[in-house]
């Protein structure tokens, strides 16, 4: 299989309640930098053949020598990112397509993943690549935990209590055929129609597309607030422990 990872680490964190300039996905867990830990298993996945990031600009030195000193040949280009999520990801897109015509080379999947995530494993990357290659799109998900429930029309009140066992949280790296995701991304670029993920584009402009589930358990977390780096250490003294 050929895949290309596109990541996407260019929020600046609000809910990390992080200073001026600094990155959540900068912050160290474990001794690395939590993009560290994400390179690193996109690195290890065989499926994947080239990894391009989209991040702040002023960030590129540092995932440049990252890189080098790491041994992780796959970096491909280094994208500067955009406003929103969505748009990092597309200038991702433009320049995957710009490659393509000037060398023809095409990928079989795109996997769009989130750079604060650093826990996927190289295992599960291989084989929601498969999946989206045989299904067309493959998302990762896990059950909730908690009873979830509407919020009212008033927003201060409960309305209805959903079905947990029809509920699944979503994760990344989300994987879809190439042309499907390059598609959807320029549709939503025409009509200015921005979602939460890769997932809910393809949603909207191929209804008749299935996207496969692949459950996973609860280790491929995103750091999001400084509630989550003390979980982290501890998810990462577990993986530790047992490689």
């Amino acid at each position: 299989m050929h895949a290309i990872a596109i990541i996407a680490a260019s929020g600046i964190g609000k809910r990390m309640q992080l200073k001026e300039g600094e990155s959540k996905q900068l912050l160290e867990v474990g001794g690395f930098p939590v993009i560290h830990h994400t390179l690193k298993a996109f690195q290890m996945a065989s499926s994947v053949q080239a990894i391009y990031i989209a991040t702040r600009i002023e960030n590129r030195a540092i995932l440049e020598g990252m890189a080098a000193e790491s041994g992780f040949s796959k970096l491909k280009a280094i994208i500067e990112g955009g406003a929103e999520r969505q748009d990092s990801v597309y200038n991702c897109i433009k320049a995957l397509e710009a490659e393509r015509r000037t060398t023809g080379c095409v990928a079989e999947t795109i996997l769009v993943h989130d750079g604060a995530r650093p826990f996927i494993t190289p295992e599960e990357i291989d084989e929601i690549s498969r999946l989206a290659m045989q299904y067309g799109a493959c998302v990762p998900a896990n059950r909730p935990k908690d009873t979830i429930k509407y919020v009212g029309i008033n927003q201060e009140f409960f309305g209805e209590t959903l079905d947990r066992s029809k509920l699944l949280q979503v994760q990344t790296p989300q994987g879809f055929q190439s042309r499907l995701l390059v598609q959807a991304h320029e549709q939503a670029e025409l009509e200015g129609w921005y979602a939460t993920d890769d997932a809910a584009l393809v949603e909207r402009f191929f209804p008749q597309q299935p996207v496969k589930i692949f459950e996973t358990g609860y280790h491929n977390i995103k750091i999001t607030t400084p509630e989550d780096i003390p979980v982290a250490e501890a998810i990462f003294r577990q993986i530790s422990a047992r490689s």
